[in-house]
């Protein structure tokens, strides 16, 4: 593979990097560690993240794509659908639609494609519910790689991530950790030397009191699920008036 010096990741989110917190309200997240392991390999590399929280896939395609195009880096990242997905009514089908579109355009770029599948949530409270069109949307992202020529990161096939120390405390965000397994894979599926195994196991758990992991459900729903819920009812993202944080090719220094 031909040396990486530009890398753009497009997205929500996932790859903003919620919630691998550096300090108050600033994220690193998997795709800054991605690039900090290109970096070690292409110092020169200059790096741009136009992922926002709560993106849905017509807005990346409308918004964070064309930005891409215009940059024409050798590396693009693309997850998008998750939200759309949770969302009532939300159909796989005509979300795939949009993807490959998506992906149609950036790989006109000459860009080097990245794209993922979606998580197995079925052990999550709530997120269950939509494991079936997960299931569905995936297919559809497998057939969109294959034809395009994508590099595919299964983070459905990632068993470690079924684990709760990969998410943080509102179930819905990985935690640092996870972030950091994510980055060591996608870097395996570019064809990176890694120097950390992603497949490591966590150390086994003492299994929770049953009663004490009910009350830990309902703290969860009322902080976490409670607001999440509302905002949805009210057409509001948690993204709402953000803008990407890093909007330009610059280097990681």
């Amino acid at each position: 593979m031909s040396v990486i010096t530009s890398y753009v990741a497009l997205g929500d989110s996932f790859t903003e990097g919620l919630n691998d917190h550096i300090s108050g309200d600033r994220y690193r997240g998997w795709a800054d560690r991605l690039a900090e392991r290109l970096a070690a390999d292409a110092p020169e590399l200059r790096y741009a993240n136009l992922a926002v929280r709560g993106r849905l896939i017509r807005q990346i395609l409308d918004e964070q794509v064309p930005q891409a195009e215009e940059l024409a880096p050798d590396l693009i990242s693309l997850c998008a659908g998750g939200n759309d997905i949770l969302r009532p009514g939300g159909d796989p089908d005509a979300i795939a639609g949009l993807l490959d579109t998506a992906v149609g355009r950036l790989r006109g770029t000459g860009a080097r494609v990245m794209v993922f599948t979606g998580f197995d949530l079925r052990q999550v409270p709530v997120m269950r519910l939509v494991h079936q069109k997960i299931a569905i949307y995936n297919l559809h992202i497998h057939d969109i790689a294959r034809r395009h020529g994508c590099t595919l990161v299964d983070l459905w096939a990632m068993g470690v991530l079924r684990d709760r120390r990969a998410w943080s405390d509102d179930r819905l965000h990985l935690s640092a950790d996870g972030h950091r397994r994510i980055a060591l894979r996608a870097a395996e599926a570019l064809g990176l030397a890694a120097e950390e195994d992603w497949r490591e196991p966590y150390p086994p758990l003492v299994p929770a009191v049953w009663t004490e992991a009910r009350k830990e459900d309902l703290r969860w729903a009322r902080t976490f699920l409670g607001p999440w819920i509302n905002r949805r009812l009210h057409g509001r993202s948690s993204g709402d008036g953000l803008n990407a944080k890093r909007p330009d090719l610059t280097p990681l220094g």
